[in-house]
């Protein structure tokens, strides 16, 4: 069996959890992180490949060994440190990864912070729900895992190196359209402006001509399927918000991300922000740490169930645990 001092030797090497960090720390590290981007003009969410290396494809960050996406919040986490840092790749791996393919995080690398969120029941809760005939209370806990781009790291097989090329916009397009007319969403293209009705459950987006960039059209339809996917029928977001409340602001950010996050699967790169709310997420952001969490969480799941149409299944897309892969 391996000792408790051999297992802290190891994880602080391999970037495993930080026992001592508080839960709430965390939540507050990451949220801080986030609206530091923000008040800076940048969105983690948009273009994050824009500003790196000119070879980094569109797409979700993905484990190097396992191949499966990152959800959630380590989504903004892994775009976030592209921007800095402009990595040329979107393949991430820890430490101990890196050594079992037979390579190694070079020499004075930093890794990058991402979370794993989960649920447990204490021992002690476990005993007295049986006392008490009841079921047990499960508690949530964060944990933080440090992951090393492909790219800070030397000896790596080629098949974890080789990045993927990113998609002509020309081959891109028809993939949205299928994707968008498989969810049998009652989408009405016309007007000046795009928006969702929840009451009707249609999703409204102007005409394509109508956008500077053509492809700003996906993305704004995405967005607005994005809330489609809140209808009580579907995945049941509270969309009673108007105007200026938070409420609003809220699934508006759920909405964002989740285009973000469908864009990015099928390589798309738009070009359109939707800024007019940023001064609205912040407020939010601000006022409850474990805000952005939540909302990447649902467009987690909001954009799973776009994308589910498009294949009959969204195992293989964002919708597993906010973990290393």
């Amino acid at each position: 069996m391996t000792t408790d001092k051999r297992k802290r030797s190891r994880g602080s090497r391999a970037g495993a959890a930080r026992p001592k960090a508080a839960r709430g720390d965390l939540y507050q590290e990451v949220t801080d992180r986030i609206i530091a981007e923000m008040e800076a003009g940048r969105l983690p969410w948009v273009k994050p490949w824009d500003t790196a290396h000119a070879a980094c494809a569109v797409s979700l960050p993905k484990n190097a060994v396992s191949g499966k996406p990152y959800s959630g919040i380590n989504i903004l986490l892994l775009w976030g440190a592209i921007i800095e840092r402009g990595f040329p790749g979107q393949l991430w791996l820890t430490f101990r990864q890196a050594k079992a393919l037979g390579g190694t995080v070079r020499k004075g690398e930093r890794g990058t912070i991402i979370v794993y969120a989960d649920r447990f029941i204490p021992d002690q809760e476990r005993e007295q729900a049986r006392v008490e005939d009841r079921e047990a209370v499960a508690v949530p806990f964060l944990k933080r895992y440090r992951v090393f781009n492909a790219a800070q790291c030397d000896g790596l097989p080629d098949r974890v190196t080789r990045q993927a090329a990113p998609l002509p916009i020309i081959e891109v397009e028809p993939e949205a359209e299928r994707l968008a007319q498989a969810t049998c969403a009652d989408i009405r293209v016309g007007g000046d402006r795009a928006f969702y009705a929840p009451e009707q459950d249609y999703v409204q987006v102007p005409p394509q001509p109508a956008f500077r960039a053509p492809i700003d059209y996906y993305r704004t339809l995405f967005h607005e399927l994005g809330h489609w996917t809140g209808h009580s029928s579907r995945l049941g977001r509270n969309q009673s918000g108007r105007g200026k409340t938070k409420t609003y602001a809220r699934e508006e950010l759920v909405a964002e991300l989740c285009a973000a996050f469908v864009c990015a699967t099928l390589s798309i790169t738009p070009s359109v922000r939707h800024a007019d709310y940023l001064g609205a997420w912040l407020d939010v952001l601000k006022d409850d740490k474990r805000a952005i969490f939540r909302a990447a969480s649902q467009a987690s799941k909001a954009a799973d169930f776009l994308l589910a149409f498009a294949d009959g299944s969204s195992a293989n897309r964002t919708g597993h645990s906010e973990a290393v892969a």
